[in-house]
């Protein structure tokens, strides 16, 4: 009974080891920076520009933190918006504007993803786009 209560008591140790152990190291997360950088890498900034036609892009994605990118075909536009720290990856954007364009000074308005509930705006920039660099060979 004794060598019984003993090895259950040594088994319970070693698993609470095992589990205090880390089994990988976690990756360190990225800034909205670091994941910006990341997506325009292999890519050079053109002209700004002050519009984007509304309903030609492709894909619109915040940068938390840091950004929104839209996508036209293989054309990138970053644009650093004015109060940027507002931008968080799990909002969702609701843009109005009166015309079919989305220009500087433009709002941005971020809704939580769960809750839908408003949770702060940002005021565009100039959109600067980004374009493949051609490999030379």
């Amino acid at each position: 009974m004794k060598k019984s209560i003993t090895a259950a008591i040594t088994m319970a140790v070693a698993a609470t080891a095992l589990l205090a152990t880390p089994t990988m190291a976690a990756k360190p997360k990225l800034t909205g920076e670091a994941k910006l950088a990341r997506m325009l890498e292999g890519r050079q900034p053109g002209k700004p520009v002050n519009c984007l036609p509304l309903g030609s892009a492709q894909e619109s994605r915040i940068i938390d933190k840091t950004a929104i990118v839209y996508r036209f075909g293989n054309t990138l536009y970053v644009n650093r918006p004015t109060n940027a720290d507002a931008l968080d990856d799990d909002d969702i954007m609701v843009t109005s504007t009166s015309q079919s364009s989305l220009c500087r000074l433009d709002t941005v308005q971020l809704h939580d993803r769960t809750s839908r509930f408003y949770s702060g705006f940002v005021g565009l920039q100039d959109f600067v786009p980004y374009k493949k660099v051609a490999s030379a060979r």
